[in-house]
């Protein structure tokens, strides 16, 4: 099965307008920093409508699979902005293709899971800007008992930004498997033959296996030996390293008895002098 992702897109911007607050910098910077598929993964609605059937027009139309913060111009300002990138289901290219869905809002949670940080739990796609505009998402935040929007959230400390018109694009991608998958693929495949011509190239697959493992075998006991014979040359080493130094200090205070004392000195008439 065809596999695509989009291209980075711009799905929120600090200072926005949510169905609660205003988006913070800080949430963004945490929901760039803690986002992880495998954590929690960040699905793809309809107007953030949750369906739980797989069919019908609610079900999910993707995943978000990465997210980043950078920096903006927005009218002469610099403000932090969130990137996402997802990885749509057929439906959704399709109706991109066919110009439909092509707002974008984001649902994050400025308190997941009790961490006390934001991350991204949602995205919706709309054809009405204004379905997640800022007139209703303020109406929202002043009267959350009469918003539209409060049997959709993921809990109750999420919110939904202001839908902005996104230009995706996907591109299709190989879904390779990992290095491991494909070693042990390529055992299991010539073990089981489906890359030998003939039973006798299986069995000198067995036979080269074989040969292998017994050159092997007995590799751990000549690599004690090894290590049992580098010690004991050092011990050895160490010993008559100790001993020379010893004999070394012994000659270096041992009097020479071969050497001739020095004659006394005598002065002119062969007297002996005294030393004063």
């Amino acid at each position: 099965m065809k596999k695509f992702r989009s291209n980075w897109f711009r799905v929120a911007v600090e200072g926005a307008t949510s169905d609660k607050r205003t988006i913070k910098r800080s949430w963004l910077e945490q929901a760039a920093k803690n986002f992880n598929p495998t954590t929690y993964g960040a699905r793809i609605w309809l107007e953030h409508f949750r369906s739980l059937l797989p069919d019908g027009p609610f079900k999910a139309y993707g995943d978000v699979t990465a997210v980043k913060a950078e920096e903006v111009e927005i009218n002469g300002q610099t403000k932090l902005a969130l990137f996402a990138q997802i990885e749509p289901t057929a439906d959704l290219i399709a109706l991109n293709k066919a110009k439909q869905k092509i707002y974008t809002s984001i649902e994050i949670d400025d308190s997941f899971s009790d961490t006390g940080e934001a991350y991204i739990v949602g995205l919706a796609v709309t054809d009405s800007p204004a379905s997640l505009g800022t007139d209703v998402l303020a109406f929202s935040a002043q009267k959350p008992e009469s918003s539209p929007f409060k049997d959709r959230h993921y809990s109750a400390t999420s919110m939904f930004t202001e839908a902005v018109e996104t230009e995706l694009t996907f591109e299709e991608i190989e879904d390779k498997p990992g290095l491991g998958a494909q070693l042990f693929s390529k055992v299991q495949a010539l073990l089981s033959g489906k890359q030998a011509k003939d039973d006798g190239e299986f069995a000198h697959i067995s036979q080269a296996v074989e040969a292998v493992a017994e050159h092997v075998k007995d590799l751990p006991d000549q690599l004690a030996a090894e290590k049992k014979f580098s010690a004991d040359l050092k011990t050895s080493v160490d010993k008559l390293s100790n001993d020379f130094n010893e004999l070394i200090t012994r000659l270096g205070e041992t009097q020479d008895h071969s050497q001739t004392k020095r004659p006394p000195a005598t002065g002119g008439e062969g007297a002996v002098l005294t030393a004063y």
